[in-house]
């Protein structure tokens, strides 16, 4: 089987910035950062100590792709994204591994919240859902079924974005408005609705429904814009389920990385550090990241 790279070594060229749980950024100028996405995959905040192999080249072709699909349907959309060209300072001895999984990106002040979209009920809300009848706090119709589309269309729900090792909690809108203050909150909530919704009506055209999706914003400190940021629409940031086994009152098969929470769970391991995945477990969420990608982008480069 092909190696994962979990890994990035630079050999001092370029200087890290950060690592997080699958992206390490270094810096290339004052104005621009290269994000390498790694073989590395967490589940339930756990980085597992093995990657999927190609994984982090899958997620960096598909949101290039996604930029494109939404940049061409909301003009005024900004995003981070500049090439997928590497810098002239990496080594030819490191080009191959990193080509294809690295971006160029514009330096940001990163929006400490994810901004999350929720088409239909499921996971986390489901549970809320099933326990207060709300959905991040907020009231949403009653008597709705798993996995239904929400009736009134999809809602914005954030959460606070955690350090690494520390767990994501999700908020109220209003507790987002305090963290990041207007008119960034009321921007992020209506631009994240409405990229969830054209990205949503792209993806039912290849077979796919998009349930929920995690978009990063930044702000561009030269003009004040706030500019759509890190990766989107992957199988890392969004559930995916295929279309035509979609039925409403029932979790639904996922092109993301169910398989391996589902693996966690049934082995007592969820949350647990230092875990390495079976190879049944690699080759399976391997094949899921790859099919999302082929059905999302017809399997263009």
């Amino acid at each position: 089987m092909t190696e994962s790279y979990t890994t990035t070594d630079l050999q001092g060229v370029l200087p890290l910035i950060a690592r997080g749980k699958v992206r390490d950024l270094y810096e290339v100028d004052s104005k621009t950062l290269l994000f390498i996405a790694t073989d590395r995959i967490s589940a339930y905040d756990v980085i597992m100590q093995n990657g999927i192999p190609n994984k982090g080249i899958l997620l960096t072709l598909c949101t290039r792709k996604w930029f494109e699909i939404l940049t061409t349907a909301l003009p005024t959309l900004r995003t981070h994204f500049l090439t997928l060209d590497l810098p002239p300072q990496i080594p030819a001895a490191l080009r191959p591994v990193l080509q294809n999984r690295s971006m160029q990106v514009r330096k940001l002040r990163i929006l400490p919240i994810e901004a999350i979209v929720r088409g239909y009920i499921t996971g986390s809300a489901w549970k809320e859902y099933q326990t207060h009848g709300t959905v991040h706090g907020i009231a949403v119709a009653a008597g709705l079924r798993e996995s239904e589309a929400f009736p009134g269309g999809p809602i914005y729900t954030p959460s606070t974005k955690a350090e690494l090792g520390e767990h994501d909690e999700n908020i109220h809108p209003d507790k987002a408005v305090e963290i990041v203050g207007e008119p960034y909150a009321s921007t992020i909530a209506s631009l994240s609705v409405q990229l969830y919704k054209i990205a949503h009506e792209y993806a039912l055209t290849r077979g796919v429904i998009i349930a929920d999706t995690k978009f990063e914003f930044g702000v561009d400190e030269e003009t004040g814009e706030v500019v759509l940021a890190d990766e989107v629409l992957t199988p890392d940031s969004s559930r995916f389920w295929p279309k035509d086994s979609y039925e409403v009152g029932r979790g639904q098969a996922s092109f993301d990385k169910q398989f391996l929470r589902d693996w966690l769970v049934q082995e007592g391991l969820k949350g647990k550090e230092g875990v390495a995945m079976s190879e049944e477990v690699v080759q399976k969420t391997s094949e899921k990241y790859r099919e999302a990608w082929e059905r999302i982008t017809g399997g263009d480069n």
